[in-house]
């Protein structure tokens, strides 16, 4: 079953670079984000890195070089690149990256018929990090095609196309509950420990923000208002003259991975950052759930509560920080989640681009508040 798995997220990776040019390859459009071929080399890294060198005595470790270039954060692991500097990497070739990657799922599979005590969970991990990369280098690929003034087409079929049912508000008494993972199922360390939480009375709407309603936010002076806005987020409004979400064009039309399309008014409203989010939900009388009232109400609702998963990732109220008695796991695995608990905001749910079975109820996406090139919406709370 683990190789089935493996199998299927590896080719999955290589398939989403199939419609893109070699030039598209190296393509970083900002310091946040990563060039396709970084993502395929990372992933690959991480594999030979925590699973195949300490764990596959016959397994010849990467170049020092490769792994400096492909590192991202792991500071036990040693240096690293620069981020901002990874579209400079004109080598290894893709070429030299796929073969790699090929040397590395030889490796994987020779280790998964006799595997060590232990090690299927390194492997859990490192597919699901692979699946967090493919996401990312869908939403990292629309910020760099946005930039281009020929608005290339990635896949027509890659772009979201949902029209948002009627709204209600769905009742939450609340009281004292429980979140974060439970079971023996996979799940990242900062889902757990579970743990209790008291919730106030409140109240969650069934839907997603629409584009007409986020309309109705600008021209009510939505991005002029300063009143609407915390203080650092009214900063970037004048440093960067928002005025709109982050691909919205002239004309009622938007960017997306199918190029230029024109803008659905019933369509959920994306692209936006927790500063923009917070603002709308402070216009509309409203504000943003916290993540325990967002996983509450989605036990407590099911299915009522609309587009919670494959559609948009959900800005909460909750800052990221550690659930009450998190322990990282030792060693360099360790920086995986743990490092990054200060000046984020939490995001729940999951979008169109998240792999087919990525998601959870307990899942806590994370970004600072300032992102907005992300698959990020509204849902509201009161």
């Amino acid at each position: 079953m683990l190789l089935d798995t493996l199998r299927a997220v590896r080719r999955r990776s290589e398939a989403l670079i199939a419609p893109l040019e070699p030039e598209d390859l190296m393509l970083q459009g900002m310091a946040d984000a990563s060039p396709p071929k970084w993502h395929l080399g990372h992933t690959n890294w991480f594999f030979d890195t925590f699973v195949l060198q300490p764990h596959a005595a016959e397994h010849q470790a990467c170049d020092p070089l490769w792994s400096y270039q492909f590192n991202s954060y792991y500071d036990a692991v040693g240096a690293r690149h620069p981020r901002p500097q990874r579209g400079l990497l004109s080598r290894p070739a893709i070429s030299a990256v796929l073969t790699w990657r090929k040397k590395v799922d030889a490796g994987l599979e020779a280790l998964l018929q006799e595997l060590p005590e232990g090690v299927d969970d390194l492997v859990q991990l490192g597919l699901q990090h692979e699946q967090q990369h493919q996401e990312l280098l869908l939403m990292d690929l629309l910020d760099g095609f946005h930039r281009q003034p020929l608005e290339p087409v990635y896949n027509p079929e890659a772009e979201l196309t949902l029209t948002l049912e009627e709204e209600q508000w769905l009742a939450c008494p609340g009281g004292l509950t429980k979140i974060g993972h439970q079971g023996e199922a996979f799940h990242f360390d900062n889902e757990v420990p579970q743990h209790r939480v008291w919730l106030e009375p409140f109240e969650l709407n069934s839907s997603l923000v629409s584009n007409a309603d986020y309309t109705n936010f600008i021209a009510d002076g939505g991005y002029q208002r300063p009143e609407l806005w915390m203080s650092a987020g009214w900063a970037l409004v004048q440093q960067h003259q928002w005025q709109a979400p982050r691909y919205w064009r002239e004309d009622n039309h938007e960017f997306t991975l199918a190029g230029r399309s024109c803008l659905a008014p019933q369509a959920p409203v994306r692209h936006l950052s927790w500063f923009e989010a917070d603002a709308y939900a402070r216009w509309s009388g409203a504000r943003l759930p916290t993540e325990a009232e967002w996983e509450h109400a989605i036990g407590l609702h099911g299915t009522a509560m609309q587009h919670a998963h494959r559609v948009l990732w959900q800005w909460t109220a909750s800052a990221y920080s550690p659930y009450p008695g998190f322990r990282p796991v030792e060693g360099a695995i360790g920086e995986y989640n743990g490092k990054f608990m200060s000046s984020q905001m939490v995001l729940r749910g999951s979008s169109w681009l998240t792999p087919k079975g990525h998601e959870r109820d307990s899942y806590r996406n994370f970004f600072p508040p300032a992102s907005r090139w992300m698959a990020s919406g509204i849902r509201l709370a009161r």
